[in-house]
Parts: structure tokens; C-alpha cells; sequence
């Protein structure tokens, strides 16, 4: 990416269940915002796999993905990611090969190596939990089936086989990094909630890349939160429903995105505030103005090439302007 280009923006939906809603009322809220994304010029719309979650509607990842491209023409739509290790390559190789098969030139593959939910889930699931070790070999092998057929080659996945579906690793940590740098892959860092290794993660991946056939020069996507509106206040009030939702987490509890409550320091204790407002750091809340200069200074810090961008805002109404508006703060930063 040139130094003077905007990087692209782009939307991680998590298709939140509002409480008092049903996954029904999330996912048709998905296709809505996908339509309005495409729109708006975002580049790519990303979906997420989670378990036994009953605020995230996007278990079913594959699914989900190909009803948002059923419904959008032109935006890229993928995972954000795939837990390789719940899974089959081969099993996600033909899933993912349908896909591109139906909508060729639009797919992506984001690969992550947690399981995206608790062990006695993923026991649900009948993977075993050791499987995580294996995440670097399955990332080869599902390459392997995306490629080309070698001489001699037993196992195909009909269709994926020759579609070179592009694969991202996700990660937070150092480990994503190192191997998305030794592969010669994109790499997409989850700091919108897990961003304490945020810097230290993308100088490894920078210094360590490696070519490859898919990528010749490091490609960096950074998540954060954005909750935008016409108000600083507006938006204040708004990011309580997030903030809510990770007191939750520190909590040990779970549920639906709670509605935004008007004073937030009342519903949270001091030590949950530090948890919580550590895992929401990168996050920029507040009308036009604010958001920008907030973006502007985080994508001087990380150099970022991609942002991606989840809202978790309790009204749909809402989360759609929030999008509208950050969309514009884009505009405005490619103009200026």
C-alpha cells in the first residue's frame, strides 16, 4: 500500500443478538447491513464462528457467508474467521470451494486457531482439544486442496481444487503472526478485543514475511470498535452496550447485547472497568469529527493497511448510521 493511500475499511460482524431479539432478527439484520456495506464502498464483510453463544448468531460461518453474498453483488465476504481447529480441512476446503465456485473472486478465508468458544463445547463439537497443536499443518494442507491437482493426488475437495480460495491467519498473540509471516499470508490481528500485543505482533509479522505465490509484501488488517453518531454523547451512550457486554465477560457471564443504560460507571465496579476498558482500547467512539481524528492517529501508530471494523450497537437503526458515518470519515480522510 502506498503511504499516501487511506487503507481500506471493511466490516467484522459478529451478528449480535439484541436482547430481547432472536437469531432470526440478527441474521436478517446482517443481510441489511451487508446491502448498505456494499453501498457504502466498504471493502470486504466478514463473518465470525462462535459456539454456544447466545448473543452471536454466526455459528453456522459458512452459511452465513453465502446468504450475505446471495444478497450483495460486488463486496468481498469471508471469515473472520474460521476456527480451523473445530473442523476438517477438507471439510472446510469444499465448503469454502462452493462458495468461490458461486461467487468466484469474492471469497475470503480467515483462519484462527482458538476454538471460539469453552471446552465443554468444543467437546460438543468432537474435536479434540489438542487439535490446536496441528493449526500450522492444516493450514498447509488446506492450501494443498485449494491448489492445483498434483500427479498422483487421492484426495480432492470437489469443488475447491484449483480455486485458490485466499487465506488470511488471524490472530492476537505473537504465534499468528510468526506463521502468517512464514507462509506469506495476510494477516489480520484481533486487537478490537484482545489488543495488548498489538505493536510487538505486527513488527514481527513485518520483519519475519516471507513471499509467496499469494502475496508478495506484508498485508496487515487491524480490528477495532467504532460506535459513530451524529453526537459525541449519542455515541458515548451507545458504546454501553459493548462495555456491558465485555463487564459481562469479565464476569464469567454471557447473553444478548444488553441495551445502552444512561450511566455506566454505576453498572460496573473499578476493577471491571480496568478489565473491560483494556479489552476495549482500540475503539473510537463519538460523532465524525472525533472518529476520524481517532482513526487518523491509530493508523499513523500501526501503519495498518486494512481496518476492520465491529459495531456492536444495540439498535439496528443505529448501528446502520454508525457504518454510514464512518464510511463518510473515510471519504473525508481520502480527500484530505
Amino acid at each position: 500500500m502506498d503511504q499516501t493511500d487511506t487503507p481500506a475499511f471493511s466490516i467484522l460482524d459478529l451478528a449480535p443478538v439484541p436482547r430481547g431479539s432472536t437469531p432470526g432478527d440478527a441474521l436478517r439484520n446482517t443481510l441489511d447491513l451487508a446491502r448498505h456495506a456494499e453501498r457504502w464502498g466498504y471493502t470486504r464483510y466478514w463473518l465470525a464462528e462462535h459456539h454456544n453463544m447466545t448473543g452471536i448468531a454466526s455459528a453456522a460461518t459458512a452459511v452465513v457467508i453465502g446468504q450475505v453474498a446471495a444478497a450483495t453483488r460486488t463486496i468481498r465476504v469471508g471469515a473472520g474467521g474460521i476456527m480451523l481447529p473445530n473442523h476438517s480441512p477438507l471439510v472446510i476446503a469444499e465448503q469454502f470451494g462452493t462458495l468461490e465456485a458461486l461467487y468466484p473472486g469474492r471469497i475470503d478465508l480467515g483462519l484462527g486457531r482458538a476454538p471460539g468458544t469453552d471446552q465443554l463445547t468444543l467437546r460438543a463439537l468432537r474435536r479434540d482439544p489438542a487439535a490446536a497443536e496441528d493449526f500450522p499443518q492444516d493450514v498447509l494442507e488446506l492450501q494443498a486442496l485449494f491448489g492445483p491437482e498434483q500427479p498422483g493426488q487421492r484426495i480432492r475437495a470437489v469443488p475447491g481444487m484449483g480455486l485458490n480460495v485466499p487465506l488470511w491467519i488471524l490472530g492476537s498473540s505473537l504465534y499468528g503472526a510468526q506463521l502468517a509471516a512464514t507462509l506469506g499470508l495476510p494477516y489480520a490481528f484481533a486487537s478490537h478485543f484482545a489488543p495488548d500485543a498489538l505493536m510487538q505482533a505486527l513488527q514481527v509479522y513485518r520483519e519475519m514475511f516471507r513471499p509467496s505465490a499469494q502475496l508478495q509484501r506484508p498485508y496487515a488488517m487491524v480490528g477495532v470498535n467504532v460506535i459513530a453518531a451524529d453526537t459525541d454523547a449519542e455515541a458515548r451512550r451507545l458504546f454501553t452496550s459493548p462495555q456491558q457486554s465485555f463487564t459481562h465477560l469479565v464476569r464469567g457471564t454471557r447473553g444478548q447485547l444488553p441495551p445502552p443504560i444512561d450511566d455506566i460507571e454505576s453498572y460496573w465496579s473499578p476493577m471491571e472497568k480496568m478489565q473491560a476498558s483494556r479489552m476495549l482500547a482500540c475503539s473510537f467512539v463519538g460523532a465524525a469529527d472525533t472518529v476520524r481524528q481517532g482513526l487518523t492517529d491509530f493508523l499513523a501508530q500501526t501503519g495498518a493497511d486494512e481496518l476492520i471494523v465491529a459495531s456492536a450497537i444495540y439498535d439496528h437503526a443505529a448501528r446502520l448510521r454508525s457504518y454510514e458515518i464512518l464510511a463518510n470519515v473515510r471519504g473525508a480522510m481520502r480527500r484530505a
